[in-house]
This record gives structure tokens, C-alpha cells and sequence, in this order.
């Protein structure tokens, strides 16, 4: 095993979408860990005077290609041995703060209750690294809880280059707020190399993250990447210590909660095997369906379920 970093330069990092073609920027072995600088923020993003702004990021803001989505990735990660229809396994091993700043955007026609709030705002929200706390502008010190919103392996080749806004069956702009360090998640690989990204970093977030942004911030992610050829998914499933997580991702969100659930029906029948209906009627009892966001086109739905339930 071994542990690679990551830098996020323009080299590095693609702003706004996902494509199969993209060439990897670095190889790894299958049980390789991997430490993955990222950067947040389009030009409009920029905090005033008074933050500090990674030097990279100016360079990435001047030399990336800009693509139909406000996100950065760093990557993609070529893993050897990865072949289209293996799964690829993400140990989420930590995630650090890399700036004294976030942002928060309301956007008009965009989030939860557009017709409610038509005004642009962007907030720039004090981090303090070391006491783990966001300073809001009503003197709230909020606890941050960081994570990625993004991790994704590279999209069927048939889709063509794809937004950075909406999750898929490839994962990408999850915005999961349980992807935090001891979460694992599981992605269906669709092309040879599953060739991993990650970015998005959150401060911290609410389930519907529903004004339409988390705290955005960079970070700086340390994760274990490793080909499973014993399992097969069609979409990312994950599970941190305590519970198994399924997730559903639609524009009705209806229809979301079915896919999520479904889908943990399929996952306690492989573990525990038993039958659809028993399977059904534990969800019922001890199944959790909450929503992840409600504001990236396709909405997320995340069932968790205990895994003493299974024991």
C-alpha cells in the first residue's frame, strides 16, 4: 500500500462537469490511499479583503476550462485493476479545513423556495480552523461538520460530458452530510480505471441543504481506494460504523425515496436473506429515509438502516 497526494492545480482539476474521456492526472494501486487537495468558489465566489485565498486557486480560476456547473473536482484517480461492472470501495479516512473562509449562496429561481426569496445573496463566512466553528453574521457559532459533496467515478462513456449539479448513478454532487471520515462508499464502475474524483468541500450542512449551498470551502480529503470484483451495484451505496446507507436520486423526490428504499430491500436481502416482504417490514420499523438535498435537479433521498438490525 501506498499514500499518494493530490494537489489541486490547473493541471489537476476540472470545473463543472464529469466525462469519461477526461485523462487520469495519477495512477494507484487497488488499496492505494490517496490524500486529495480541493479548491470551492467560481470568480463571483471570491471572499473581500481580509481572507486568505489559496495561491492555486487564482490559476485554476484563470487557466481551468469552465464547464455548466459552479463545482471543482481534483482528479480523476486511474485504479489499477478496475474494470467496467466491478465496484469501486471509498474508505473516507479524513477531511480537513484548508481556508479561514466559506461562502453561502440564495440564487435566484434556484433552491428549495425560489419564489419566496428572488433576491441574490452571498455570504462569506468566517472559519475558525482550529476551534472547528463557523461565525455566522448574527453571531452564531456554528459547529462545522466537514465533508466532500462530491465523489464520483467517471460516467458511461454514452452520457458524454455531463453537469456537475445533478447526482447519478455515478455518484457525484451527492451532498451527503453522513460522508464524513469512518463512511465508506461503494460506486459502480463504468469505465476501466473507475478513474475517481472528489470535491465540493462542505463546512457543514443540513439534510435539503435547501437555500441551495452548505458552507462551500476548500478541503482536503484522505480516502482508500479499493476494486471490489465480489460485488456489483447499479448505483453508490455506502455505510458508516452504525448504519448501512442506500440513496435514491430523482427530480420528484417521491420517486427518489422509492429508489433509495428499493434498494435497501435488495441490500438486506443479500446480508440477511430474507424475503422482500420481511425485508420490507423492517424497513418500516427501523429504517430511516431522510433527505439529503433538495435543490440539485435530481433531489436525494438516503435510507439508513441500523446495522445491529442485521446482526
Amino acid at each position: 500500500m501506498k499514500h499518494h497526494e493530490l494537489a489541486s492545480t490547473p493541471d489537476t482539476v476540472r470545473w463543472g462537469c464529469f466525462d469519461a474521456t477526461f485523462p487520469p492526472v495519477l495512477e494507484v494501486e487497488s488499496g492505494d490511499r490517496v490524500t486529495i487537495h480541493t479548491v470551492s468558489g467560481e470568480p463571483e465566489d471570491m471572499p473581500p479583503a481580509g481572507f486568505t485565498l489559496l495561491p492555486e486557486h487564482k490559476a485554476i480560476l484563470k487557466s481551468v476550462e469552465r464547464g455548466p456547473g459552479p463545482h471543482f473536482t481534483t482528479g480523476p484517480i486511474w485504479v489499477n485493476g478496475a474494470k467496467a461492472g466491478d465496484v469501486l470501495e471509498v474508505r473516507i479516512l479524513d477531511i480537513q479545513l484548508r481556508q479561514d473562509w466559506g461562502w453561502n449562496l440564495i440564487q435566484p429561481l434556484l433552491g428549495t423556495l425560489p419564489e419566496d426569496f428572488p433576491t441574490l445573496r452571498r455570504l462569506h463566512i468566517p472559519l475558525d480552523r482550529n476551534a472547528g466553528t463557523a461565525r455566522l453574521p448574527w453571531g452564531l457559532e456554528l459547529p462545522l461538520r466537514p465533508f466532500m459533496g462530491i465523489h464520483a467515478v467517471a460516467p458511461p462513456k454514452e452520457w458524454g460530458r455531463v453537469t456537475s449539479v445533478i447526482p447519478r448513478a455515478h455518484g457525484g454532487n451527492m451532498d451527503n452530510k453522513e460522508f464524513i471520515p469512518g463512511t465508506t462508499i461503494y460506486f459502480p464502475v463504468f469505465n476501466d480505471g473507475a478513474l475517481f474524483v472528489a470535491g465540493d468541500g462542505h463546512g457543514v450542512q443540513g439534510d435539503g441543504e435547501v437555500c441551495l449551498t452548505a458552507i462551500e470551502t476548500a478541503l482536503t480529503g484522505t480516502f482508500e481506494l479499493i476494486v471490489r470484483k465480489d460485488m456489483h451495484l447499479a448505483g453508490p451505496r455506502a455505510e458508516t460504523p452504525t448504519h448501512f446507507l442506500t440513496m435514491g436520486f430523482d427530480t420528484d423526490l417521491d420517486d427518489a425515496a422509492k429508489m433509495a428504499l428499493r434498494d435497501m430491500i435488495r441490500l438486506i436481502k443479500e446480508k440477511r436473506g430474507l424475503s422482500s416482504e420481511d425485508a420490507y417490514t423492517l424497513c418500516s420499523l427501523a429504517a430511516d429515509l431522510r433527505v439529503t438535498q433538495t435543490v440539485d435537479v435530481n433531489k436525494g433521498i438516503h435510507c439508513m438502516l441500523p446495522k445491529s438490525t442485521l446482526i
